[in-house]
């Protein structure tokens, strides 16, 4: 009778399997073999029948308590359930005892929002010469620029939006946005076709009559109010790589997207306002839970004024 084998060996045995049978990469067995690694030094002596629930979120906590990111540890756990699974098949196990453990929750992120200072710069900064500022393309940008930080648009809306509403006809959809600049409003159409109307400031408003002026026909007969160097609708994409290229060449601090001028914008208006049920209602969030992150965006920027500001704010 052969002796039993030792806990290393189904390892290896379930590592051999996920290359020859699963013909999973040499580089996702080798992320097994590390999770897996760890798993036998933190169970020590004990049998893999041995181990329950409570031991893995033992193993858990003090893969948490040694810095190790959630994400990381939610990988570890899949690769150790994966083993799992495949040893009940081999093996009599009472049960697969990392079914039902989970990771420790991610510690919400805060959504990064520009300074005022640095917001205000860099949608007002005009093209690096008077010559290049006169530009469609220029006009464009500035408009697209000043209109994402003035109304809190997502890219998707702003690129959806058209010179003025217009109904469905010869195969065209109705507008799902538009301009309405006599009413100092954008009308948007956001997520789950939720439509919503959002101010429009009067920089925006004087940014946007300097591209209308110039603004050619669509190539595609559109009425867009966006447009890309072929004249057709202006894509997200375009918009992103427009506006990056626009914050490196003026200076700014920090790589910025269009999202990065929406949470300024809400992080702004409530600094000023705390107005929140406002804020969600031009952001168009369906709840006030996703609204009330800037709140802690508004309380980071009091602390970093009070840190600056107050001489007993620090110890010398």
């Amino acid at each position: 009778m052969s002796a039993p084998r030792a806990k290393p060996d189904w390892v290896d045995a379930f590592l051999d399997q996920l290359a020859a049978q699963r013909k999973l990469s040499p580089h996702t067995v080798a992320a097994y073999g590390r999770d897996l690694g760890e798993l036998l030094e933190l169970s020590g002596e004990a049998g893999w029948a041995a181990l329950d629930q409570h031991a893995i979120r033992r193993y858990t906590a003090k893969l948490h308590a040694r810095g190790l990111d959630p994400r990381s540890i939610a990988r570890k756990l899949s690769s150790w359930r994966g083993f799992f699974d495949w040893l009940g098949r081999q093996q009599s196990l009472a049960a697969n005892p990392v079914q039902g453990v989970r990771p420790p929750k991610r510690a919400k992120t805060l959504p990064k929002a520009l300074s005022v200072d640095d917001a205000v710069q860099l949608v007002a900064t005009p093209a690096r010469t008077a010559a290049a500022a006169q530009e469609p393309a220029e006009l464009c940008n500035h408009a697209m620029f000043e209109l994402l930080y003035s109304s809190g648009l997502r890219v998707s809306e702003l690129a959806g939006l058209d010179l003025r509403f217009h109904k469905a006809e010869e195969g065209q959809p109705a507008s799902a946005g538009w301009l309405e600049a006599d009413n100092a409003e954008v009308v948007v159409t956001g997520k789950g076709g939720k439509m919503r109307r959002v101010p429009v400031g009067s920089a925006a408003l004087a940014a946007l009559g300097a591209w209308l002026a110039v603004r050619p026909a669509a190539s595609d007969g559109s009425a867009a109010l966006f447009l890309n160097e072929r004249g057709r609708r202006v894509s997200p994409r375009v918009v992103q790589l427009r506006l990056a290229r626009h914050a490196q060449a003026t200076g700014a601090p920090v790589h910025v997207h269009p999202h990065m001028l929406r949470h300024s914008f809400a992080s702004h208006v409530l600094q000023s306002s705390g107005d929140l049920r406002a804020v969600q209602d031009m952001l168009g969030h369906a709840s006030i839970t996703s609204t009330q992150v800037y709140t802690a965006l508004d309380f980071q920027h009091l602390a970093q004024v009070y840190d600056k500001a107050h001489p007993r704010a620090k110890i010398k």
